[in-house]
């Protein structure tokens, strides 16, 4: 633990650290002027701050406990133990509520085994500490009814973020870095620091003589961050003494044009995108209409909608999904996403589709009752209605009309062998097309409409009592029971979607 640095008799430490003003003021009043501006933090607040014990955690405490009166702040101190480095955490808990003591504010400190989550999970060191800490401080805010959590995030941490995710290799919405504020379990995190720089926090803390501790860990070179801090930077410092004040434009920079690019995707998923509960279907005529940029962003909207973390995602499956519905060839093809989701592509429909709701198709056979007038088909999500007319005679003329009706279809009813069904295809179904000699395989008709693979096998036919495939509907009839001059009795069949199945025909 750092103890508190005295000042010179004369002052000079002071002038020299903040050129002659007052370095309590300033970062204060840069900090308020964030606040204000970004709307950050609103009064009457109540506050969660994350404190480490470290000195960017202290001073962000401190700065907001020197505010919260004229701003009518709540706060409440949380730290959490890792229990990584021993004795050194357990003083470092112990610091950090003498501290919140000091202040006069409540303190909640989570003890957390860490390793052992580590050895339970798999994950690496600093993920679990991370998932652990959010958990505690999500927790914490609930439990004191807090609606912002406040973290000590600085400029050098954005800096050192922006520069790992280019070597790591990102994109524009990775250039952004660390966000400002996020919404997430009805809380906000705000980082009300993020814009200032770590020498100003250290000045920050010799100026009120605030103690603080020393994390062994941060000189750790086994750590990539701790990396990027004690030589990738002050290396490539070399070649541009600003290079964490341009990184952080960078990162401002791309803040503002990734704003603008989601807003552009989401219009465009809104747009091409059809919705269901574990699935996502679009049209690829639509896809491909949109630029590579937008291509990309929609395909992310769509994991994230299926609850798939698209930040996971990297760039060669990335591109490996939009180049499959992108390119020409094969129409017909099922790609793994990972585990849990797949792409597949029928044609020029292509749908994301999670394997909880691919279920198998299940085979159906259900009988029709001529006294009803429609009859629901689930598996196919639709519904057939159908009428009977009698004591009418129906020319030929009428038939040839029918038969232009593509949903729907003329039969002479006293020329069917009864009762009729309606079932699932089956494996070698043949059909006497009207119009041609001979038969043809259910299979290849399918195929030759371009039916997709998904959709053949929930297909409903219509078949008499033999087993003959008189219709598969919305796509071709077979030449039995046709109308006829001498036609007395006749029945008429349509296919509906399912959802207008009650209203009969």
């Amino acid at each position: 633990m750092k103890e508190p640095k005295q000042p010179d008799a004369a002052g000079a430490d002071r002038d020299y650290l903040t050129g002659g003003l007052d370095a309590g003021f300033r970062l204060r009043a840069a900090v308020e002027r964030v606040i204000r501006e970004e709307r950050l933090l609103e009064r009457g607040d109540t506050i969660v701050v994350g404190v480490s014990g470290g000195p960017d955690s202290v001073a962000l405490l401190h700065l907001l406990h020197t505010l919260s009166a004229a701003w009518a702040w709540k706060l409440i101190v949380a730290h959490v133990n890792h229990r990584f480095r021993g004795e050194e955490s357990d003083r470092e808990a112990d610091f950090v509520v003498s501290f919140a003591e000091k202040l006069e504010l409540p303190c909640e400190v989570g003890n957390i085994d860490v390793p052992a989550y580590i050895e339970e999970t798999s994950l690496n060191s600093q993920v679990a500490a991370r998932k652990k800490r959010y958990q505690f401080l999500y927790e914490t805010a609930r439990r004191y009814g807090a609606n912002r959590i406040a973290l000590a995030h600085h400029a050098d941490d954005q800096a050192e973020t922006i520069l790992m995710r280019i070597l790591r290799g990102t994109g524009p919405a990775g250039l952004t870095g660390i966000p400002q504020r996020r919404f997430e379990k009805k809380v906000e995190l705000v980082r009300p620091l993020l814009r200032i720089y770590k020498k100003e926090v250290s000045n920050y803390c010799r100026f009120e003589e605030l103690a603080y501790c020393r994390d062994s860990s941060n000189e750790s070179r086994k750590y990539n961050r701790n990396r990027i801090r004690l030589d990738a930077m002050p290396f490539l410092q070399q070649f541009n003494e600003q290079l964490p004040e341009s990184l952080n434009r960078l990162g401002e920079i791309m803040t503002e044009e990734n704003a603008y690019m989601e807003k552009e995707a989401e219009g465009a998923f809104a747009s091409i995108a059809a919705l269901e509960s574990g699935a996502v279907t679009i049209q690829r005529a639509d896809f491909v209409q949109l630029h590579v940029a937008l291509q990309r962003r929609v395909i992310k909207l769509i994991l994230n909608y299926l609850t798939f973390q698209a930040e996971n995602v990297d760039y060669v499956r990335l591109e490996a999904i939009r180049t499959g519905i992108v390119q020409e060839q094969p129409t017909n093809f099922r790609m793994p996403i990972d585990g849990a989701f797949h792409l597949i592509r029928e044609y020029d429909c292509i749908c994301f589709r999670s394997k909880m709701s691919d279920s198998a198709d299940a085979a159906f056979l259900y009988p029709l009752d001529l006294s009803q007038s429609y009859l629901l088909i689930p598996q196919a999500d639709a519904a057939l209605t159908f009428k009977t007319l009698s004591g009418e005679l129906i020319t030929e003329e009428a038939d040839a009309a029918a038969k232009a009706d593509e949903e729907g279809v003329w039969f002479d009813l006293d020329a069917l062998r009864l009762p009729l069904y309606v079932r699932s295809r089956q494996v070698g179904d043949r059909l006497e097309p009207f119009g041609l000699n001979g038969t043809k395989k259910v299979k290849d008709i399918l195929m030759d409409a371009k039916i997709p693979p998904s959709r053949r096998a929930r297909l409903p036919l219509l078949v008499d009592a033999e087993g003959t495939v008189l219709w598969i509907p919305g796509i071709r009839r077979s030449r039995h029971a046709l109308i006829s001059p001498g036609t007395v009795r006749s029945l008429y069949l349509r296919i509906e979607p399912g959802d207008g199945a009650a209203e009969g025909p």
